[in-house]
């Protein structure tokens, strides 16, 4: 509903101002109702009363004062808490009438059980002021729709707003005056939710209020865990000016999402009508606060807790400044007393102008009238204006008239207005308003029932049981609402219920079916107006027997028929049984036929004997009769579930048995053992007897004990006999010491034979324990039963002597440990020869090898045993005849072309091992190896050694048949006596003891099979020691410097020279001082010599051995001239050291293993700095991350990661610069190839794996 404005009149009261609602018609305001006290109580000055909801007693209307609530109520949802000043009532008789200053206008307020919506509090006044008083609904008020409503309004569809995803109560809108406590209220329902939602305040769009909390603003949380509901309260403490505007509260749960906005409006405290001491309240403050000027209400709510009536000023000082002129504001505060003038003007700046408003009632409703229930009210108003518009409300909802219904009446005589309500009924009973205009008087209507008064009394009635009783009673009105009560306790009249009500017009009934004795009492009516009541009397029928019951004497088996016969017939009875009662069940029957009563058992037992009783109900008499079973004596063995009727008990154990018998009379028992009586008396063995069961018991059980026991019983009825055996057992005898006829690595075979004697219970199996010979400590080996005579003892120590014992088991216990078997040492034979291969074959002869085995046990390894078998045969064939310590062997005495299978055993003191086999058959056929040379990598370049060192290099090869080997120096045979040469079947060795400088050169090495020849060349360098320089000259000499020029040695000992030292000495002492030393060019200039003296100089050449033995000396000698003298310079040209690429150093063929790193290397010399590129078959290298190249002064590197044989090939070195280029090359090859499959698996691409392949073929073909 949209909120209504709010006027201002001259007379301090608001006009009303209805938005109207879709159907054209303003919406009806809603009436709350406070009772002001009567004219007595205010002359007597008694404190008004409030009404509590409740009808008045007396049939006078009550005045009352009506408040017509115009503007929204504050908060719906919240509760406003009130302040400790409350809202006065003027204490005036005339008050009773008159309209008060504040209306508002709101929603329709919860069911009666609910919290009131919200509440206001103001700041408290004097106690003779007339401040307005807030709306109270009544909490018996009735808020729905009035009959009048006209029958089509009350078919239209209620529209309501659409309910919220998660909100079930919203906060609504409110007012609060300044300085007031308002709340706002939201619910959420939490059935659907698994944890709790988020909530969040706002003010305006984006001001999260979380962050605001403190004494003004509160925010709290509940949950009810009955209804499910989280409550969440926004508490506005003390509110201020600009806490009004527009608010908002958002939930959030998940994906769901729901938001409510709401307004606050601050009002301003009324202070027109007030008669505050403007004198005390504007004296301004000592501190100079901020405050200073406010209403301080702190005074005032002391001065209203004692009841002060003094403090009211006896000058109106407000009517004095309203009516004076600003001039003269200055004077009337210096007069009364007004210090704070600015704080004065500021508050009557502040003050609303009061304006004047005509009324338009002449004459009101009455607060509150009252009539009787079925009478007739009439509501009169008399209006100043005839011609203003005039509408009736009941509980808010307009009341229209309808020419079919005579409900309500509406009059008009004059200014007089008259609405009439007939035949006034409990729904009558409502709050009803009356708007002319804008204005609006209201009252209550309260309807008084009459009482229901009892016109005829039920009557009291004696029967007996069994028959049907009926209370009848008269009332005064129809329909009315009665209680039945029984000894004071009001009858139960439900479905179940043995008692029943009906109604008849005005006459109501209590009617009893079928009485019994427990319906004796009395019984009475309750109505509004008055009560009865009267006793009923029920008693029981004269009973008489026909026939009685008889005892009875019964075989124990046989059926029981107890019979009688009494009078009356249908009265029903019980049987007891030595005082229980009786139940029926399948073998016990009860029989009830009109005047006969039968109890049948089917078959008789024990337990059915005793007497008999039968009891008729509601009867102090009863029949009896004693029945007595009798049975022949029997030993009950079946039972006792002893299979074979034999007990077994264990030796020197305690025995019991229990054996149940029967019989009526109890029999007597006697216990034999063959002809032995057993007596009751006896020591270890005697026999009780009881009236169920006899008992045999033995003390102490022996192996004796073992026989067969017989039981005689004899009564009156006869004679009965029964036999039970006893079976003594016992743990079994120890078995005898077990053997061990085989022992392996860590385990051994043991058997043993079953003890001699098992103790009279069958042998459920063995323990096993095992310990060290040295040691005392015996080990379990076994934890479950072993049932067999044999065991293999496992995880023994090699080498160690071990003994093992046997304990027997049966159901008694476990027997003494057997002797120890005699002592056995595990010992285990070896693994088997690991990789067997053949190592040669010739046309007669195969050679194997292998390496030993990886487990060699604590016997250790006498030799190895080689076999072999024809292929197709089964017909192994030792070779050795004794065993052999070497790894390898060789099979004589084989036929050729056959094919052969070997294998070999290794053999020590615990016996032969497992074979090693070879996979595959061998073919007994000298197969044709092609020779290689497997030029080791430091014989790929150049061997150096000094002179007078020891040469000793060993090349091997491959080849089959023996290779033929021949060595040649420089294309000529080597001499024997300068050079020694032996060859085996895989390697060529050449042994030089003393190396001069002629055995330098390069030596061809020849290996040939058949056809089949394969070279390598290896380049032996044998160095000495430099000869001297050729000649030294002094080139020039000035200043303190000498230029010396000289000329390579002419021996430079077969390596290159690697520079020069170079000495002076003077010639008056000869000592001879280095002056530089490892010089490499051919001329220098000797500086910092002394001036004065005379210098000689000589030089040692150097190569990689050291330093010449000699040196060439100058023949002059250089004097050192004074300063003064000019030297002669002459003209020096720079060098041009540019050249094109030139490499020092070549590529040179290579050998590489496959999965190893390799490096190609060479040196080139060039200026400027050559670019280097490596190719690989003539296809230049860039960016594989296989390859890495470096280049330092010079020295050009390609190393080749983990080649290949995909790598061999043939690679090239090229050095460009800007004066030319240069190339060297050479071929790598990979040894150790990889299959197609192991390429695949590296990822190299098919069509390189298909090169490699098809090169790998051609390489072969050509070998």
């Amino acid at each position: 509903m949209p909120e209504p404005t709010k006027k201002d009149e001259p007379n301090g009261q608001p006009e009303e101002s209805v938005a109207p609602e879709s159907s054209g018609a303003p919406p009806p305001p809603e009436i709350s109702l406070e009772v002001s006290p009567p004219p007595e109580a205010v002359a007597e000055g008694k404190e008004p009363v409030e009404t509590d909801g409740k009808k008045p007693e007396s049939t006078e209307p009550v005045p009352v004062q009506a408040v017509v609530a115009q503007e929204p109520c504050p908060a719906v949802n919240g509760s406003i808490q009130p302040q400790p000043g409350g809202v006065g009532v003027k204490e005036q008789a005339e008050s009773a009438n008159s309209t008060l200053k504040e209306e508002g206008t709101c929603s329709p307020p919860p069911p009666d059980d609910a919290k009131p919506a919200a509440t206001t509090s103001s700041p408290t006044p004097q106690p003779d002021d007339s401040v307005p008083v807030p709306a109270m609904g009544r909490k018996d008020s009735v808020w729905s729709l009035g009959e009048g409503q006209a029958p089509d309004e009350l078919d239209k569809p209620v529209d309501n707003p659409p309910l919220s995803t998660l909100l079930i109560e919203r906060p609504l809108s409110g007012a609060v005056t300044v300085g007031g406590d308002i709340t706002f209220v939201a619910k959420v329902e939490a059935k659907d939710l698994l944890r709790k939602p988020t909530i969040k305040w706002f003010k305006g769009k984006w001001m999260d209020l979380a962050s605001k909390t403190g004494k003004h603003l509160q925010l709290k949380e509940t949950f009810d865990r009955l209804t499910k509901v989280h409550t969440f309260e926004m508490h506005i403490i003390k509110a201020k000016d600009n806490y009004a505007g527009n608010y908002r509260c958002e939930v959030n749960y998940k994906d769901k999402f729901d938001s409510c906005s709401f307004d606050l409006e601050v009002k301003e405290a009324e202070t027109g009508s007030q008669n505050i001491d403007i004198r005390s309240a504007f004296k301004r403050s000592s501190e100079r606060q901020e405050d200073a000027g406010e209403l301080d209400f702190s005074g005032l709510l002391k001065h209203r807790e004692h009841k002060q009536q003094d403090d009211t000023p006896e000058v109106d000082v407000w009517e004095i400044l309203k009516n004076a002129r600003p001039d003269q504001y200055e004077k009337i505060a210096f007069m009364y007393g007004i210090t704070d003038l600015r704080g004065l003007l500021k508050r009557l700046k502040k003050m609303p102008k009061e304006e004047k408003k005509l009324e338009a009632f002449a004459k009101k409703l009455d607060p509150a009238y009252q009539v009787d229930k079925g009478g007739k009210i009439r509501l009169v108003v008399d209006l100043a204006d005839p011609t203003i518009e005039l509408k009736w409300y009941k509980n808010g909802q307009e009341i229209r008239p309808s020419p079919n219904q005579r409900k309500y009446i509406f009059e008009h005589k004059g200014t007089q207005r008259i609405m009439v309500i007939n035949n006034c009924s409990a729904n009558d009973d409502a709050a009803y308003s009356v708007v002319a205009g804008d204005e609006k008087c209201s009252t209550e209507l309260f309807v008084k029932e009459l009482p229901v008064k009892i016109v005829k009394g039920i009557e009291p009635v004696k029967t007996t049981v069994n028959e049907r009783i009926e209370l009848e009673c008269e009332v005064s009105e129809e329909g009315a609402q009665v209680k039945w009560l029984k000894n004071g306790v009001e009858v139960p009249t439900g479905v179940r219920s043995r008692y029943r009500v009906k109604c008849e017009g005005t006459k109501h009934f209590l009617v009893i079916d079928d009485a019994s004795r427990d319906d004796t009492g009395t019984y009475s009516i309750m109505a509004s107006g008055g009560t009865s009541e009267a006793h009923i009397q029920v008693d029981l029928k004269p009973l008489k027997v026909y026939q009685d019951l008889q005892d009875m004497t019964v075989l124990l088996g046989q059926p029981i028929k107890l019979h009688c016969e009494i009078y009356p017939g249908n009265v029903p009875g019980r049987w007891y049984r030595n005082g229980q009662l009786i139940q029926p069940s399948d073998r016990l029957n009860i029989i009830h036929r009109n005047k006969v009563h039968r109890l049948e058992i089917a078959a008789s037992s024990l337990h059915d004997a005793g007497d008999y009783t039968f009891v008729p109900e509601g009867y102090s008499q009863s029949l009896s009769a004693k029945i007595h079973i009798i049975d022949p004596p029997r030993v009950l063995l079946d039972s006792l579930n002893f299979p074979d009727n034999t007990v077994t008990v264990v030796a020197g154990n305690k025995l019991r048995l229990e054996i149940p018998i029967s019989g009526e009379p109890a029999p007597r028992v006697v216990w034999m053992k063959g002809e032995r009586v057993i007596l009751e008396s006896g020591h270890r063995v005697h026999a009780e007897t009881y009236s169920d069961h006899t008992s045999l018991t033995i003390e102490v059980t022996e192996r004796e004990d073992t026989g067969n026991y017989k039981i005689v019983l004899q009564n009156e009825a006869g004679e009965a006999t029964a036999s039970v055996k006893i079976k003594v057992v016992d743990i079994p005898d120890p078995p005898e010491a077990p053997l061990v006829p085989v022992v392996g690595g860590d385990w051994c075979s043991m058997t043993w034979e079953p003890p001699k004697y098992d103790g009279g219970s069958p042998i459920l199996g063995y323990y096993i324990e095992r310990k060290k010979k040295q040691s005392s400590r015996w080990m379990r080996l076994n934890f479950d039963l072993i049932k067999e005579t044999t065991f293999e003892p496992k995880k023994m120590i090699e080498g160690v002597p071990y003994e093992v014992r046997i304990f027997a088991v049966n159901a008694i216990g476990v027997s003494k440990p057997s002797e120890p078997s005699k002592a056995f040492t595990p010992l285990a034979v070896t693994s088997e020869p690991t990789m067997l291969v053949v190592d040669d074959v010739t046309d007669t002869t195969v050679t194997v090898k292998w390496r030993p085995p990886e487990t060699i046990g604590a016997a250790g390894l006498d030799g190895y045993l080689v076999e072999y078998c024809v292929e197709g045969t089964n017909d192994w064939v030792i070779s050795n005849k004794e065993l052999t310590e070497k790894t390898r062997y060789t099979i004589t005495g084989l036929s050729p072309g056959c094919k052969i299978l070997v294998r070999v055993k290794a053999v020590n003191a615990a016996g032969a091992s497992a074979p090693r086999t070879l996979q595959h058959a061998i073919l007994v056929k000298e197969v044709v190896e092609p020779p290689k040379i497997r030029v080791p990598r430091h014989l790929k370049q150049t061997y150096t050694r000094k002179v007078g060192e020891t040469v000793n290099l060993v090349v091997p090869f491959m080849g089959k048949p023996r290779p033929k080997v021949t060595w040649l120096k420089d294309g000529n045979p080597i001499e024997p006596s300068q050079v020694s040469i032996r060859n085996t079947d895989c390697d060529s060795i050449i042994f030089i003891r003393k190396a001069e400088r002629s055995h330098s050169g390069k030596y061809d090495m020849t290996v040939q099979v058949e056809n089949h020849v394969d070279t390598a060349i290896l380049d032996i360098q044998i160095v000495d020691l430099p000869g001297p320089p050729q000649c030294v000259n002094i080139e020039d000499v000035w200043g303190g410097n000498v230029a010396l020029v000289w000329t390579p040695p002419k021996d430079n000992g077969n390596a290159p020279i690697t520079g020069y030292t170079i000495q002076k000495a003077d010639k008056k002492t000869m000592e001879w001082f280095t002056c530089i030393e490892h010089y490499h060019r051919n001329c220098i200039t000797i500086t910092e010599l002394v001036v004065g003296n005379e210098y000689f100089f000589r030089i040692f050449s150097e190569n990689m051995c050291g330093l010449s033995e000699t040196a060439t000396q100058t023949k002059k000698s250089a004097l050192i001239v004074k300063e003064g003298l000019q030297m002669k310079t002459q003209e020096y040209n720079d060098h041009d050291f540019k050249e094109a690429p030139k490499f020092t150093q070549p590529l040179i063929n290579t050998f590489a293993v496959a999965g190893y790193n390799t490096t190609l290397n060479c040196s080139v010399r060039a200026n400027p700095r050559p670019k280097v590129i490596w190719m690989k078959n003539k296809i230049t290298i860039i960016d594989d991350p296989r390859y890495r190249m470096f280049s330092s002064q010079g020295v050009c590197t390609l190393e080749i990661r983990k080649p290949s044989p995909y790598d061999g090939g043939m690679y090239t070195c090229k050095a460009i610069n800007e004066l030319g280029e240069a190339q060297v090359d050479c071929k790598l090859e990979v040894k150790g190839g990889f299959t197609f499959y192991e390429l695949m698996q590296r990822g190299v691409p098919l069509h390189l794996i298909d090169k490699y392949m098809t090169e790998s073929k051609v390489v072969e073909q050509e070998k």
